[in-house]
């Protein structure tokens, strides 16, 4: 059975989307089969990863709408074993049609228990917002990866993220778990990045995962070429923190998988 993870802050900026897709990517390169859910009206996940939008691409809004199936939805990626389940800005109406649904918090989840054994891990990008389309995600999932930037505002709005989570594991999800948290955007040099990330593990303990994300250029650039960081460069500072970050998720959680090159270039 595939495991379902949810990459969650409602704060924006903090690199969700940017560790949903390259995360994404390296599980795939160890052989994994992966499938990224993009929950995001943005679609930035859809593009990282090579993904066109156009007017013949159907999206996660018309599979949640009913209008197609799930194979006339999921994309294959830029990079082998990566398959995505494209958004648009269509999305951004789907949480007033939630509302007059049946068990609306569980729209999501009814579609990916029927296809979960398909892949080995299932990423959901989610919107920077605790509202219903986080609320599916989250109630679909089997736990949740938080990335929270190394800036004090960052730990602004942590505590609503937290009792949002208590709340939907207590009426809706009781298996839910934090998987991880991940400090983003770091630069060591700062004091004000070492507070925050003491105030992090304090907070978090033994779910702070010890590879950290660096603030880096290179990393910056890749979306907008439409590549995950494996692809873009792979010999850079944030692909050798990505990769780290991987294979520390999968340690924990236990799985194994095929080690390949922090410099090897992928193309």
């Amino acid at each position: 059975m595939g495991k379902i993870i949810t990459f969650a802050n409602q704060k924006g900026g903090v690199g969700k989307t940017t560790t949903c897709i390259n995360v994404a990517t390296y599980m795939a390169l160890m052989d994994k089969k992966v499938l990224v859910l993009d929950l995001d009206p943005q679609g930035n996940a859809t593009t990282g990863v090579g993904i066109e939008k156009n007017k013949n691409l159907k999206t996660i809004y018309e599979l949640i709408d009913g209008n197609c199936e799930f194979d006339e939805v999921v994309q294959q990626s830029i990079v082998d074993n990566l398959f995505v389940i494209p958004s648009t800005q269509d999305l951004s109406g789907v949480e007033v049609e939630l509302v007059q649904i049946p068990n609306r918090e569980k729209v999501l989840k009814k579609i990916l228990d029927e296809i979960r054994d398909s892949y080995d891990f299932i990423f959901i990008d989610c919107p920077p917002s605790l509202g219903l389309i986080t609320v599916n995600a989250l109630t679909a999932s089997d736990s949740v990866i938080i990335p929270i930037q190394c800036e004090f505002f960052a730990l602004e709005g942590l505590t609503q993220l937290m009792n949002t989570i208590r709340l939907i594991k207590y009426h809706l999800n009781p298996d839910l778990d934090i998987e991880g948290v991940v400090m983003t955007m770091k630069e060591k040099r700062y004091n004000l990045t070492n507070q925050v990330s003491n105030e992090v593990i304090k907070f978090f303990n033994k779910k702070v995962y010890v590879t950290t994300i660096p603030r880096n250029v290179r990393l910056a650039e890749a979306p907008s070429h439409g590549l995950p960081i494996a692809l873009y460069d792979s010999n850079s500072k944030g692909a050798e923190a990505y990769l780290s970050l991987t294979e520390e998720i999968l340690k924990r959680l236990g799985v194994p998988y095929k080690k390949i090159s922090r410099v090897k270039k992928i193309i």
